[in-house]
């Protein structure tokens, strides 16, 4: 087989049509990848060869075909192939050393495509950002597909004595079943028989990441096998022998075992240095116990997309193919264009019908040579099963960081978003979540898309803690305590004391003082703010906190509407900053509020921590750093809007406001007598069993805007200024960490670092790249060709 092997790249080394055929292929690779706009490494402007394992299958159509067509066609045409089959060797060792010969011939061009990567890591900012464990996985990617298509165009060669003709079935052949397969599932007759795992498209794409999993390497070894025993086959049937018939079936069911028993069992090679197509353990419990089917429309899909979204979509897709290769046949997803084919009044009911699924359309203004340009881009996925539908938001929005920081987290929480709502949506029962009632506590209608939300995944509901039985209360999962106006009494305190000694969590958003903009309004623009009696300071402190009798103003806040003047009958309306409505940045690495946008808050007061045994405490939210604190009363007024604040006098460390604890916690009736009117038997408690709580010193971080028709408006969203805070995800992210003991919100701790192209260098050295880039490769050729040819001439003149 060796020796077969040597002669064929000596003969083919040694022709003029391969150093062209190669030199035509680097040529092409390099004109797609760094001089045409649409897929140019350096117009993409992330420090990755993406484009490169995307466009190559399609030149390797072509280029191994060239390189196959001759292997068998052109000895049986000059009549050498027989004589070939005089020598001491079988069937096998002559198909398989052609076979491997062309796949050497392949890798040695691939060579000279390492200039790529040497010029990306060059590029990277800072230099060397890139992620070589990943390229080295898409790089055997590359080699099992040109392992795939070398076995496929010796085949061609085998049925025909024509070049042409080998090369021509050769490249349909190729070409069928990289893309064939996948255009055939979708035929609606065919569309449940899933044809599209018989094509190559499905398994490159995987491997192409840096993932190689054991299905994938199982379906390249056996379509390479299965085109060889073809290739045999054909020999086999010109040189009319019998004999071995009973082998040769044997090695085609042998093929076909291997093919079925790995779809059944696998294990995947994660080669990226974040690991970050591994997906968790949670995840796959979650997707490996799916009870019925379940399906994702993803809108993120249209022409043109903006190299970001491009990037986010082929996330999106990585991660659906991660998820469904764990779910059993049991996830089914889809990319579509909503509004594709529609007309201008048909968009605009598909929009609407959309956003009353809860899906936000985003309006895209990309920079181009003309200008700005306006684009509608839908980053969402509608997850379906069993009648119920829940959407996924794709793009994260966060203030204070760039598009491609933005862009980055979302990447790192596609994990957590897709298996969460899949848990949610495929689960039995719910887990019920209360809010209180019975205190003036924030109403249905201020409390309308809080609930709404979170109905998704969670029974919710009303609690007043005054009727509710210990038992039904011992059920609710996640109690919320939403701006309490009245003192609780003992019995309400013992209550809630009890239900969390028993291990019932419990969300404090509590104002410790009275201050509302509407009542500073309604008395002339000023207001004394004043301390609220709630009875619920002994409590906070026996379990380690305490929420102070102050109110925190910060110069990073929300603005408010203000009439400005009167003009022609018409009041003129403003919107300016209100220092006492803080909008928080969490800079908390806690999977609750981590690479969440800012949370839009008002009146917020300090919170302090006591030192207690047994429980561990997180600071979640905190002001910004130019923040001032005010002791109560304090007379607020809008007046102050008129004047400017002293920066210097803001200068501060940043303020708790919003805290987590967990552990075992003491009993605020620990060597209390029970409180009058118990009437029932509450099993009492002195320390609790593990549980949380989390403490916000705003009772108005999760009210939603109501319009003056008295509709509510979406929780975050601030109707005076149109803009959306991060209140709905901080709510979705607590119920989703306080009831689920699984660990499913770490997930949103994943880390990807962002790998970008130095722009800079780019511009100023953007011809200087593409020139090295399409000249260097074919230098490398040309070179080697001389050489081989200098070292052919002297080993024949002796």
């Amino acid at each position: 087989m060796y020796s077969i092997l040597k002669k064929e790249i000596t003969s083919y080394l040694s022709s003029l049509v391969a150093y062209v055929t190669i030199g035509v292929f680097l040529l092409v690779l390099g004109l797609f990848l760094w001089v045409f706009p649409d897929s140019s490494i350096l117009d993409y402007g992330y420090a990755g060869l993406d484009s490169l394992f995307s466009t190559a299958p399609y030149l390797f159509m072509f280029l191994i075909p060239a390189i196959t067509m001759r292997s068998v066609a052109e000895e049986r045409k000059e009549g050498t192939f027989e004589l070939l089959l005089t020598r001491p060797l079988t069937d096998c060792q002559i198909v398989l050393g052609k076979f491997f010969a062309c796949v050497l011939l392949v890798l040695f061009a691939l060579i000279p495509t390492l200039v790529y990567y040497y010029s990306v890591w060059v590029l990277g900012t800072p230099q060397g950002n890139i992620d070589t464990g990943a390229v080295t996985g898409s790089y055997i990617g590359l080699f099992l597909l040109g392992a795939g298509f070398a076995a496929i165009g010796l085949f061609a060669s085998s049925v025909s004595k024509n070049q042409i003709i080998a090369f021509t079935i050769a490249v349909f052949l190729s070409f069928f079943f990289y893309s064939g397969f996948d255009s055939l599932g979708t035929l609606p007759s065919l569309q449940n028989l899933g044809l599209q795992h018989l094509g190559i498209t499905e398994h490159y794409q995987s491997v192409s990441r840096g993932v190689l999993d054991t299905r994938d390497l199982d379906y390249f070894v056996c379509l390479s096998a299965l085109f060889i025993w073809f290739t045999l086959l054909v020999i086999r049937i010109q040189r009319q022998k019998n004999a071995g018939q009973k082998g040769m079936l044997g090695a085609l069911g042998i093929i076909i075992l291997v093919g079925i028993i790995s779809s059944f069992a696998f294990t995947r090679f994660d080669f990226t240095k974040e690991k970050r197509f591994t997906i968790s353990k949670i995840s796959r419990e979650i997707l490996g116990s799916l009870p019925k089917e379940v399906k994702v429309t993803v809108y993120l899909q249209g022409d043109n997309f903006p190299a970001a979204f491009k990037r986010l979509q082929g996330a999106t897709r990585d991660m659906l193919n991660d998820l469904q290769a764990y779910s059993q046949g049991k996830l089914q997803f889809d990319f579509i264009d909503p509004l594709k084919g529609l007309s201008n009044d048909q968009q605009q009911q598909t929009l609407q019908d959309l956003q009353d699924k809860g899906v936000e359309p985003t309006n895209l203004s990309e920079k181009t040579d003309n200008g700005l340009s306006q684009k509608l881009i839908i980053p969402y996925a509608v997850i379906s099963a069993g009648g119920k539908q829940i959407p996924v938001k794709l793009l994260l929005n966060r203030i204070g960081l760039s598009a491609d920081e933005q862009l980055n987290n979302s990447i790192q929480n596609l994990e957590y978003a897709f298996s969460s709502a899949i848990k949610k949506i495929a689960a039995g029962g719910k887990p019920e979540i209360g809010f209180t009632e019975g205190h003036n506590e924030l109403t249905d209608v201020q409390l309308n898309d809080a609930m709404k939300s979170l109905s998704d995944g969670f029974m919710v509901g009303r609690v007043d803690l005054k009727t509710i039985p210990f038992a039904a209360l011992q059920k609710v999962k996640l109690l919320f305590i939403p701006k309490p106006d009245k003192a609780f009494t003992e019995l309400e305190k013992f209550k809630l004391d009890q239900y969390m000694m028993h291990g019932g969590r419990v969300v404090w958003t509590i104002d410790q003082v009275s201050a509302e903009l509407d009542s500073l309004r309604g008395h002339g623009g000023d207001q004394l703010s004043f301390n609220k009696q709630l009875n619920l300071d002994d409590q906070l402190f026996v379990y380690g906190v305490r929420v102070n009798y102050d109110l925190v103003a910060d110069m990073n806040c929300a603005q408010i509407p203000v009439s400005t003047g009167n003009i022609g009958g018409q009041a003129q309306i403003q919107n300016v900053p209100w220092l006492f409505y803080p909008v928080l940045i969490p800079l908390s690495k806690h999977p609750v509020v981590k690479n969440l946008d800012g949370i839009r808050t008002e009146f917020i007061s300090t919170i302090d921590t006591i030192g207690t045994k047994g429980t561990n405490k997180t600071i979640l939210l905190t002001s910004s750093p130019y923040n001032k604190k005010f002791n109560t009363p304090y007379l607020l007024s809008l007046q102050s809007l008129e004047q400017q604040p002293d920066p210097k006098t803001f200068v501060n460390p940043p303020k708790a406001v919003g805290v987590l604890l967990e552990g075992k916690f003491k009993s605020d009736f620990m060597n209390r007598p029970l409180p009058e009117g118990l009437t029932e038997k509450i099993a009492s408690l002195q320390e609790s069993k593990p549980t949380k709580m989390i403490v916000i010193s705003d009772g108005d971080v999760f009210k939603n805007q109501v319009g003056k028709d008295g509709s509510p408006y979406p929780l975050g969203y601030d109707h005076y200024t149109q803009q959306t805070y991060g209140n709905k995800n901080l709510l979705l992210n607590i119920a989703d960490y306080m009831t689920d003991d699984s660990g499913l919100i770490g997930l949103r701790t994943k880390e990807i670092q962002i790998r970008l192209l130095d722009k800079a260098r780019i511009r100023s050295g953007k011809l200087y790249w593409q020139v090295i880039n399409n000249v260097i490769p074919l230098a490398f050729v040309l070179i080697f060709a001389i050489f081989q040819h200098y070292i052919r001439q002297r080993k024949y003149a002796h």
